[in-house]
């Protein structure tokens, strides 16, 4: 077996890799043929294929297979190529930080969030990064599911996320810091919370009623799921999936039999904002904590460690003496 000398690979990348050469893996990559990356490219066939066995001479080794049915990457391509992705996205944020500071900011960092986390809280930390006096930061915020926004931030397209935390998130080459817990409220119009209030809390009936929740497979929907099958009840089909607070909060105003449960940081803005109403009863879940993920290795990135500052204070001041911000 041949011996793998780092040094002289190091030094062939080093020297005669070009960021080209990652764009037209990506290309490759995207359409499986040597004369669609050429189209995109605006090259020639020729030109591209010489520009791959270039770069196979770097790595020393194949980087696709090809076959009739088009090209794709070999093992050691699919790493290379995981590669690549994260630093064009890096090459952007860097154009996106250039942009920033000549227009008198820090810098400039994206964001993941994922729907049902406090806006209120979002808002403060958005506003501590904006000190007077100080150069603020811009932000550009992402919202998706945990799984989405932590493969968003393997590859470089996140500088910092909010998600869920829970034993499936797999934390290598990232850190974690718990924010805060969330409690469960039964959010309804104001009619319809003041009946299901004076009646108690008995989930059959509740399953009669018009349910609005989030996508299977979710925590969210699957917790909801989980309380009334320990109730001995089968879970309510959903009239309406959805994420957006908004909509939620609209969709249960207009109507006398529409109910929800969303966390209790978002039921408080849905009453200020919404006028909904949140029926009294008491139950528990075990829906994973919300934290902040970084990658280990961005985490001293002056932007990211001013944002996740003003993200632990706003956590803090807003949920202190609840309860939800663990110790």
């Amino acid at each position: 077996m041949a011996t793998f000398d780092s040094s002289e690979v190091i030094r062939r990348l080093g020297t005669r890799l070009k960021m080209r050469h990652l764009l037209l893996l990506l290309q490759i990559r995207q359409h499986g043929s040597l004369t669609r990356a050429a189209e995109q490219m605006a090259s020639s066939q020729p030109a591209v294929t010489n520009a791959l066995a270039e770069l196979e001479a770097m790595f020393g080794a194949p980087l696709f297979e090809r076959s009739p049915r088009g090209m794709t990457p070999t093992e050691l391509g699919q790493v290379v190529l995981t590669r690549a992705e994260a630093m064009t996205h890096d090459l952007n944020h860097l154009v996106r930080d250039m942009e920033a500071v000549a227009a008198g900011y820090a810098a400039h960092l994206h964001v993941g969030v994922i729907p049902f986390v406090s806006g209120q809280m979002l808002s403060a930390a958005i506003h501590r990064v904006r000190p007077e006096g100080g150069r603020a930061l811009t932000v550009a915020m992402h919202e998706d599911t945990s799984d989405q926004l932590m493969r968003q931030l393997r590859d470089h397209t996140l500088d910092l996320v909010v998600a869920r935390a829970s034993a499936a998130t797999s934390l290598e080459g990232v850190t974690l810091e718990v924010l805060y817990r969330q409690q469960p409220r039964l959010i309804a119009s104001r009619r319809l919370a003041a009946r299901l209030a004076r009646t108690g809390l008995d989930w059959r009936k509740l399953t009669d009623l018009d349910w609005i929740l989030g996508a299977p497979n979710t925590p969210m929907r699957e917790q909801v799921s989980d309380i009334f099958l320990a109730a001995g009840v089968v879970p309510p089909t959903p009239v309406v999936e959805s994420y957006s607070s908004k909509l939620i909060g609209e969709l249960i105003v207009a109507s006398e039999r529409a109910v929800s449960v969303v966390p209790a940081d978002i039921a408080e803005e849905l009453v200020r904002f919404s006028g909904v109403a949140v029926v009294p009863y008491s139950f528990d879940w075990t829906l994973p904590p919300v934290a902040m993920l970084m990658r280990t290795q961005g985490r001293e990135r002056p932007a990211c460690r001013m944002f996740a500052a003003a993200l632990r204070e706003a956590a803090a001041e807003m949920f202190a003496g609840r309860g939800a911000v663990p110790q």
